[in-house]
C-alpha cells in the first residue's frame, strides 16, 4: 500500500475550473483526499511540482497500437509497451482496440486483453477491450478486409465476451446488418457499449439502432455515410442524437478542422477525442502492418496501398491542442473532451475523467509550454520526464 502523498501545483483543474497554488493530497488507496490552498495547508512533506498545470489523465478510448506493436500481436509485451508510451504522452487509461481479422486472431487478442486487464500494465491503465469489426459492410470498409466480415450473432458475441473474461467494454458494428435490433440490447444487458461505424446505414437505420440502445458513432465522418441535406446519414443521426457519443480523430488529416467545429457545435460534451493510432505512433515513417494490411506511413499519415487512410500516428495530447486552437475553445474544455467524455462513455466518470475528491488520482503534470512532466495512475507515478 502507498503512503499518503501531497503535491503542490501552480494551477490545478478541479472539476472544470482552474485553481491556483493548490496542495493535492492522495490517500494510501490512490484516491484524491483533498485540495487545500498553499496558504492554508498545514502539511510539511509537500512535493512542489513547480509551474505546472495539474490535470486529469487523458483516456484513449479507441487505439490499436504504438511503438511498433499492436493489439493484434496478442502479447502482454505489446499491451505493456503501448501503455508505457501512452503514459509518456499524458494518457492514464486506454481501450485496446482490435481490427477485422480471421476469428482465431481476434480471439487471441481478446484473450490477451482479458489476461492483461487482470494482471495490469506498467504505464497507462488498460481499461478493457474494444472490438472494431468484423461486423461491418463493404462500402465504407476502411482498412478492414471484407473477406472476414460476418453477420451478427448473439451466440458469437457471448463466446467472445467469455474469451475476453469480462474485459470487453465496447463493440463497433454496422447498424444495417440483420438481427441488429436483438444484438444491441443483448450486448447492453452484458454491459458492453455499442458504437456504429464502417457503415452505409440510412438515417432511419441509425435512429433505430440508437432506439435499441446504441451508444455512439465510431470516428465521425470516417467510414460512414456522410451528411447530405436530404439524407442526414450516419453523421447527421450521430451528431443530433441526444445520447450519442461522437468519436473524433482531430489530426488534421482525417477530418477538416471546420468539420470538427460543426460536430462540436452539434454535440458539445458528447464529442470524444480518440487517436485510432496504430503501431507507427511514436515511430519513423515507413512500412507497417495494420491487422491484415500492409500500410505506408508518409509524413506521419497512414495509408493503405490503395490510398485509403488506415488509422493514425496521433497522440491524444496533440488532438487536445488541435481542437483548442481550431475551435478557439479554452484549453481545459478541449482537455475534458479527451478525459471526462471518454470516462462518461465507459460509465467510469465516478472514478476518472476529472480531478475531484474521492476520485482516482490518475493525473498529469503539464508544463506551461504544453509538455508532459509527469503522469500518475491511481496515485502511482508511472512517468517522469
Amino acid at each position: 500500500m502507498m503512503k499518503q502523498q501531497h503535491y503542490l501545483a501552480s494551477k490545478v483543474l478541479i472539476g472544470d475550473k482552474w485553481f491556483e497554488n493548490q496542495v493535492l493530497t492522495i490517500n494510501a488507496q490512490g484516491k484524491i483526499e483533498s485540495f487545500t490552498s498553499k496558504l492554508e495547508s498545514q502539511v510539511h512533506d509537500i512535493v512542489d511540482l513547480g509551474e505546472v498545470m495539474l490535470l486529469p489523465g487523458l483516456i484513449d478510448a479507441h487505439v490499436h497500437g504504438a511503438m511498433g506493436v499492436d493489439v493484434m500481436d496478442a502479447t502482454h509485451n505489446a499491451l505493456n509497451t503501448m501503455s508505457e508510451f501512452f503514459a509518456q504522452n499524458g494518457v492514464t487509461g486506454f481501450l485496446a482496440t482490435t481490427v477485422t481479422a480471421p476469428p482465431k486472431k481476434i480471439e487471441a487478442a481478446l484473450c490477451q486483453i482479458g489476461e492483461s486487464y487482470v494482471s495490469g500494465v506498467t504505464g497507462a491503465q488498460l481499461l478493457g477491450g474494444y472490438l472494431e469489426g468484423p461486423y461491418f459492410t463493404e462500402k465504407n470498409k476502411g482498412a478492414h478486409p471484407t473477406e472476414w466480415f460476418r453477420e451478427l450473432s448473439t451466440e458469437e458475441f457471448d463466446r467472445w465476451i467469455g474469451i475476453a473474461n469480462g474485459s470487453l467494454k465496447k463493440v463497433a458494428l454496422a447498424p444495417e446488418k440483420s438481427h441488429v435490433d436483438t444484438v444491441i440490447p443483448h450486448l447492453k444487458q452484458q454491459n458492453v457499449r455499442v458504437m456504429l461505424g464502417h457503415t452505409d446505414a440510412s438515417f432511419d437505420q441509425v435512429q433505430s439502432a440508437f432506439d435499441a440502445g446504441a451508444d455512439g458513432i465510431v470516428h465521425c465522418y470516417n467510414g460512414m455515410r456522410g451528411l447530405h441535406h436530404r439524407d442526414p446519414g450516419v453523421v447527421g443521426a450521430g451528431l443530433c442524437h441526444h445520447s450519442s457519443y461522437v468519436e473524433m480523430i482531430a489530426d488534421g488529416h482525417h477530418v477538416h478542422p471546420t468539420a470538427v467545429d460543426v460536430a462540436h457545435r452539434c454535440c458539445g460534451e458528447r464529442l470524444m477525442l480518440i487517436t485510432d493510432a496504430m503501431q507507427a505512433a511514436g515511430m519513423p515513417d515507413g512500412e507497417y502492418q495494420l491487422g491484415e494490411y500492409q500500410v505506408n506511413v508518409v509524413d506521419g499519415v497512414v495509408r493503405t496501398y490503395e490510398g485509403g487512410l488506415a488509422g493514425s500516428t496521433l497522440v491524444l495530447l496533440d488532438a487536445v491542442k488541435n481542437i483548442s486552437e481550431w475551435l478557439s475553445i479554452p484549453f481545459e474544455q478541449a482537455w475534458l473532451r479527451a478525459s471526462l467524455t471518454p470516462a462518461r462513455s465507459l460509465s467510469l466518470d465516478h472514478e476518472l475523467g476529472t480531478l475531484e475528491v474521492g476520485k482516482s488520482a490518475s493525473m498529469v503534470a503539464l508544463s506551461l509550454d504544453g509538455k508532459i512532466n509527469a503522469t500518475w495512475v491511481q496515485g502511482k507515478m508511472v512517468y517522469k520526464a
